[in-house]
């Protein structure tokens, strides 16, 4: 090659390489805020916390600078279905719950136009009993926690119905906000002893931990009322709400299963290993949920939300072009985050509504329902309190998997055997 030449070269590779480098959105060092909604409200009313926690250094994160981009966060901004109002789950590691029952109450709402609000501590009480059922089937092997999936609320349902809020808090002694910390602990501990022990009776153990959860949580009433009549949490779901568990899908999208195949989600909280996903290529994964959206439905929608993009102060979750241009999200950028741990399964919430095309792009923002205290660091008064705005690209590299309504993803479902 010729000096004339290889000066040509090197200028076309040094444009490409320029033009690859110009990036438009920027990071900064922030120290972790305190007195946010969580430090001023819920652990305020956790007596047992240790008062040194509020002695710990500040800590430092590298965030994008989301100033002077402009945001869809207003919650009016969003074409959305009915939800009841953002609630709290303080402090206890209960998402999946928090943010299925919500999606429970919304279809309820879509299909027999009721409004009700569903006790969460119903559902999280029989799902602590449902861990250590399994401990003891499997001999201690199995993980018993606070986490849990979204199609954990149907197999409950299923089996034990559901229940008004009203009957159930499942607070006692004048607490505001829920914190399992402690009594997880116990039954933790309880259970470590019976694997010692090699104490593997069933009937046992179970009497133990309601036991525990009694003290905790209080029991769950086997009879209630609502408009003057009586049901149990079975009939209150199939005769008053007309509810059937089985009407829900889990929509899944990861290359370490087949696509078109139902699979297991491989995460620590699918602890019953779970195989009912419906595994599909990522840009199905993305126009089923558009589809749903725009058809009228909600999902219950989970994944990672601990990303650079993620901020508390706007409420706005992105992908920045520092971590990966939007032209580059797929299925392979999508797993390269999942197998490395970049992307862990971390929250469930609650995706209630949409705005098209706000950034004269062509794609949509998501408005999210949340029950996490990140969520609630801004005026309570304000409509955006407990709320989320989430990018398409954020969904489509973040989001792992999603619930619905199978009329919904019907034409979707089809394609598997």
């Amino acid at each position: 090659m010729n000096r004339a030449c290889m000066l040509s070269a090197l200028i076309i590779i040094g444009a490409g390489t320029c033009a690859f480098a110009q990036n438009k959105d920027n990071g900064k060092i922030i120290e972790v805020p305190k007195g946010g909604f969580y430090d001023s409200v819920v652990l305020k009313d956790q007596r047992h916390v240790d008062d040194s926690l509020s002695q710990e250094p500040p800590k430092m994160k590298f965030i994008m600078d989301q100033s002077g981009l402009k945001l869809p966060n207003k919650v009016d901004l969003y074409k959305r279905q009915w939800a009841n109002p953002p609630i709290s789950q303080g402090n206890a590691g209960t998402c999946w719950d928090f943010s299925t029952s919500s999606f429970y109450e919304s279809e309820i709402y879509r299909m027999q136009k009721k409004q009700v609000k569903l006790s969460e501590m119903y559902f999280a009480y029989w799902e602590y009993v449902g861990k250590a059922r399994r401990f003891v089937a499997e001999r201690g092997k199995s993980l018993f926690d606070e986490g849990s999936e979204v199609n954990a609320l149907s197999r409950l349902a299923k089996e034990y119905g559901m229940m008004p809020e009203t009957d159930y808090k499942g607070l006692l002694n004048g607490r505001k906000y829920y914190s399992h910390a402690a009594m997880v602990k116990e039954m933790k501990a309880y259970l470590e002893s019976v694997k010692q022990n090699n104490a593997w009776n069933e009937e046992a153990v179970i009497a133990t931990i309601r036991d525990i959860l009694k003290h905790y949580m209080g029991e769950p009433p086997a009879k209630f009322k609502v408009e003057g009549k009586e049901y149990t949490p079975l009939t209150y779901m199939k005769n008053y709400l007309k509810f059937n568990p089985d009407d829900y899908v889990d929509i899944l999208s990861y290359k370490q299963k087949s696509f078109w195949q139902k699979v297991e989600y491989d995460v620590p909280d699918n602890w019953w290993h779970n195989k009912e996903y419906y595994n599909i290529p990522l840009e199905e994964f993305m126009k089923a949920l558009k589809q749903a959206i725009r058809n009228g439905y909600t999902v219950a929608i989970g994944g990672d939300v601990s990303e650079a993009g993620f901020s508390r102060d706007t409420q706005c979750a992105i992908i920045p072009d520092f971590d990966i241009p939007s032209a580059y999200i797929n299925d392979d950028a999508r797993q390269f985050r999942f197998s490395n741990k970049t992307t862990t399964d971390d929250h469930g919430m609650h995706l209630v509504g949409y705005v098209e095309n706000y950034n004269g792009d062509g794609k949509d923002w998501y408005l999210v329902k949340d029950s996490g205290a990140g969520s609630k660091n801004n005026d309570p008064k304000a409509p955006e309190f407990g709320y989320y705005f989430f990018s398409e690209d954020y969904v489509k590299l973040k989001m792992m998997d999603f619930a619905v309504h199978k009329d919904a993803v019907k034409d979707l479902l089809t394609k598997f055997k």
